[in-house]
């Protein structure tokens, strides 16, 4: 992506961490325009024109942009993947038709004998 079409804003982190946070803008969030860059149509019909992504799991501001440009980067290879196959639907073989049926019988057969006189 090119970096005009990427926009930080940072800001204070919420959460437990002592004085140290409400002095820190840790907290990033990348909004990134994908119009500008050079993407696949298959793209921007998965994510749309913009992408925004926050990240405030860690304490430092550098770490947390690097991680949002691995998220970004992985929601892009995601939505950048052709879709699956579709399964072909096939049907059971003889042999597993006759194994599930035979099956049903020994099952049948074993509680049929758990019966006494009086349930007949």
């Amino acid at each position: 992506m090119p970096d005009a079409a990427l926009h930080w804003t940072f800001s204070r982190s919420g959460g437990p961490g002592g004085q140290h946070v409400n002095v820190t803008a840790s907290k990033v969030v990348l909004h990134c325009d994908l119009v500008a860059g050079d993407l696949p149509p298959r793209v921007l019909a998965r994510l749309g024109a913009e992408v925004r992504i926050v990240v405030d799991a860690h304490r430092s501001q550098a770490r947390n942009r690097s991680d949002a440009l691995e998220r970004l980067a992985s929601r892009l290879d995601e939505a950048n993947r052709p879709p699956a196959a579709a399964r072909r639907p096939t049907r059971p073989s003889r042999s597993s038709v006759e194994r599930r049926l035979e099956a049903k019988r020994r099952t049948a057969a074993r509680k049929a004998d758990r019966r006494t006189d009086l349930d007949r």
